[in-house]
């Protein structure tokens, strides 16, 4: 591999962790400022001044904010996410089943939805301005004005309601037969797919369409290859680095997006596991959420990144 794509993936690395910090420093002070008192959210009402200070003292919360940033930032280095203050529980132990529970759940909606995506935007192409295109069009722009927490009730109300087919609360379990599993994430999978495919299906056809204008496609036609051969062999290949971009900013919106769909129904996820710490003020819980969402989307854009680099022939061949 050359030098130039070299030096620019380790820029879009080097970019990706300095990102990381700073939004490990917003989701702190984020956190920080969020109204209530920690020790009187844990204690109750009925606390005394004393135990609500004792209980102050013992979790480092009259320390300066500064003190207890690098403290909880050398925490997380460590592998160490903290203590959750409403259970005592240790937060990366509980945070592991969750985090399988949601990449299980973004995974199938991923293998769903990146191909069907791909196919439809490859044939609004073939058929352009005739009744295909306006009908895949039309659909993928009334799936778009859908938000994604009406979309799941209406799933929820003809598929678990009326016809019965699926569960309406989606609960899965260590030790879960495979295909009661997929089953009980029928639902919540579909409605992620529908939430991500019109974006990804949109602007495959939108980067194809732009590689359409170029000469080397007129070449193509003048020599008489048929219409779904110039796209598949000429177009989509030259195309393929704007759409990586969307399916990886699409990946990332179905891990960190799902907290509405895991919230419907009520699957345990990470995002229900946020939804339910928030309420309680657990902070530590909200920053260690906070922080790995913030990882996936980055990581997941600077793979995006450093895909479209490898994919640009100007920089494998540099002249």
């Amino acid at each position: 591999m050359s030098n130039p794509i070299l030096k620019l993936i380790a820029q879009r690395i080097a970019l990706g962790l300095l990102l990381l910090l700073a939004v490990s420093v917003l989701i702190f002070a984020g956190t920080q400022i969020l109204p209530g008192d920690v020790a009187q959210s844990i204690l109750g009402q009925s606390a005394t001044p004393q135990a609500l200070a004792n209980l102050r003292e013992e979790l480092g919360l009259n320390d300066p904010a500064i003190v207890r940033y690098f403290r909880w930032l050398g925490g997380v280095l460590t592998g160490d996410l903290g203590t959750a203050l409403s259970s005592r529980q240790d937060i990366a132990t509980s945070i592991g089943g969750r985090l399988w529970n949601t990449l299980f759940l973004a995974f199938w909606a991923a293998v769903v939805s990146v191909p069907l995506a791909i196919v439809l935007g490859l044939l609004a192409v073939r058929y352009r301005n005739g009744w295909i295109d306006k009908s895949i069009s039309g659909l993928a722009l009334a799936s778009t004005s859908l938000p994604e927490f009406f979309i799941g009730y209406l799933l929820v109300y003809f598929f678990a309601v009326k016809l019965q087919w699926f569960p309406g609360i989606s609960t899965v379990y260590d030790g879960m037969p495979f295909l009661e599993r997929m089953k009980a994430i029928a639902l919540p999978a579909t409605a992620l797919t529908l939430v991500v495919l019109a974006h990804m299906m949109r602007m495959t056809r939108a980067a194809i369409l732009n590689v359409m204008q170029s000469a080397y496609i007129e070449t193509a036609e003048l020599k008489g290859l048929s219409p779904f051969d110039i796209i598949r062999k000429h177009a989509f290949p030259n195309a393929i680095a704007p759409i990586i971009n969307v399916v990886m900013l699409n990946l990332a919106f179905l891990i960190v997006g799902v907290v509405v769909i895991e919230v419907i129904f009520v699957y345990p996820g990470m995002g229900q596991y946020l939804v339910d710490h928030v309420a309680k003020r657990d902070v530590p819980v909200v920053q260690a959420v906070g922080l790995i969402f913030a990882a996936v989307y980055i990581g997941l854009n600077i793979i995006a990144d450093i895909a479209a680099i490898v994919a640009n022939p100007r920089l494998r061949h540099p002249k």
